[in-house]
């Protein structure tokens, strides 16, 4: 099968589960039910109210974030020619924790808009600040580098979190469901301005997908075609904080998706970028809005964070997958 057609399946797939995620959570709601409340929702109707204003955000705020995530894996994986980078590489979820309690410490920020804003602000940051330090020192950018800068500069915002939580005990009680990943109580007016940012960042870095594949063929390949490794590699690093900044805004630390669903991508429509980028979009989406679903539904009425659904079925498919590649190796 080409990789296009798999790409049309996958997209098929996932319109299927944004369906299904309209009507799964604590009380199900017909299918009949849902397209009326897209269509006209009657506001005194209390389920076609519940599928307007809250499933409906939800389930576009999971399918971007889970997009955002893979997409941003992959560039970082890309960009640093390691197969278990992600974007936790670049810091962005231990600056978007720092930021985000040293608000909540000094500033007592209440509204999920301030929420979503502090948390963003400390993922740019962290990813800007990781950039400039593994770019420091002579010579051209060496991913070497930018890992271990990547690893210093989470060291020490989780530092710095762990400081401000044993200071402010509060803060903890505030932040630990965010920190575990959430995708409740997101309203599309709040996080509108992010999602834009993340549907921007997917279009221009699906777009660079033949840049993407020179870079990943090698740097003196690259420089001897006439690229600008330095400009190609700052545009994706650019890219990946959008991404991950706006995703971990908006849902917390969300693990595995940006680890995991590159290399299932690669396997099914290859190595070209220009396939597999679309392909990640598609399939992350697909991954957080079943793991979303299965949070809603696990241990009812209660909810169970997403991130704590990714990682109970990203590990053992990440050791799996890992095993598998050792004994191929």
């Amino acid at each position: 099968m080409r990789p296009v057609s798999k790409l049309g399946i996958a997209l098929l797939v996932l319109l299927g589960c944004c369906a299904l995620s309209l009507s799964i959570g604590a009380s199900w709601i017909a299918p009949r039910t849902v397209l009326t409340a897209l269509l006209h929702a009657d506001p005194l109707n209390v389920e076609q109210l519940l599928v307007s204003t809250t499933r409906l955000s939800r389930t576009l705020v999971a399918a971007v974030v889970g997009a955002s995530l893979a997409v941003a894996g992959a560039l970082m994986q890309a960009m640093t020619r390691n197969p278990l980078a992600s974007p936790g590489l670049f810091g962005i979820n231990a600056g978007a924790t720092f930021s985000l309690i040293l608000c909540l410490s000094l500033f007592s920020i209440s509204s999920p808009e301030q929420w979503l804003w502090s948390a963003f602000i400390g993922a740019a940051l962290a990813g800007a600040l990781v950039w400039l330090v593994g770019n420091t020192g002579q010579g051209a950018l060496n991913p070497l580098r930018m890992v271990l800068a990547g690893a210093a500069i989470t060291a020490l915002f989780t530092a710095f979190s762990q400081a401000l939580l044993v200071i402010d005990q509060q803060g903890l009680d505030t932040v630990l469901f965010w920190l575990a990943g959430s995708l409740s109580e997101r309203s599309l007016a709040t996080a509108q301005p992010l999602l834009i940012c993340a549907l921007v960042a997917l279009l221009v870095a699906c777009l660079l997908g033949a840049q993407v594949n020179v870079l990943n063929a090698g740097v003196q390949i690259a420089i001897g075609l006439g690229q600008r490794t330095g400009l190609i590699r700052l545009q994706l690093g650019v890219l990946v904080v959008m991404l991950a900044g706006s995703a971990v805004a908006l849902a917390g630390s969300i693990g595995f998706i940006g680890l995991i669903v590159p290399h299932v991508v690669r396997r099914l429509v290859g190595i070209d970028h220009r396939v597999m980028l679309p392909g990640c979009a598609l399939l992350g989406a697909t991954l957080l809005l079943v793991a979303d679903m299965l949070a809603r539904v696990v241990i009812l009425p209660q909810e169970v964070p997403v991130g704590v659904m990714t990682a109970l079925f990203g590990a053992p498919f990440f050791i799996a997958l890992a095993r598998r590649g050792g004994r191929h190796a």
